[in-house]
């Protein structure tokens, strides 16, 4: 979208929630316990876990199944505080978007460390980027896009006006 970072960049990374990864990251978990030598009742209690985390992924149709899940927690959490665990596909794509930006700061803050420069990018045609990664609108949510590389020695930094500290941060 005419992105001077775009156009300029040695690299984009286009970071992607994923909320249809979770059955392969079960067997990757698993695989990698036994790989490292873990106990197999450490092992079978991991597959005990996912056996039952499947159920909070899981939406049925027309999502009826994290609606429900949703109810029953709210019901449950009348009487006990329980943590708010994400069951509708809405709260499933909210964690995971979390999950990937905090990856793509630590991504960013390496690359710098590394004396390389980052810029992430929320300016893109999500749908048509998607389309061309060949991602489903289903399972994945484009985060942004980080464009990466050498800043150029004839780059001058444009001023950039911030919130106060004051306004953003409450110190309690």
């Amino acid at each position: 979208m005419g992105q001077s970072p775009a156009e300029t960049a040695s690299a984009l990374i286009v970071a992607v929630a994923d909320i249809g990864s979770w059955p392969a990251t079960v067997e990757g978990q698993l695989e990698w316990m036994r790989r490292e030598g873990c106990s197999e009742k450490q092992i079978l209690e991991s597959a005990r876990k996912a056996k039952l985390a499947k159920w909070f992924f899981m939406q049925g149709w027309f999502g009826i199944l994290g609606a429900l899940k949703w109810a029953i927690l709210r019901v449950v959490h009348f009487w006990k505080i329980i943590g708010s665990v994400p069951v509708a596909r809405q709260g499933l794509f909210k964690w995971a978007t979390k999950s990937t930006s905090l990856a793509c700061e630590n991504l960013m803050i390496a690359a710098e460390a590394l004396g390389l420069n980052t810029c992430p990018m929320e300016g893109f045609d999500g749908r048509r980027l998607g389309k061309f990664l060949g991602l489903s609108s289903q399972f994945h949510e484009i985060v942004m896009v980080i464009a990466i590389g050498k800043k150029s020695a004839r780059h001058v930094d444009s001023p950039q006006w911030r919130r106060p500290l004051e306004a953003t941060v409450r110190f309690l």
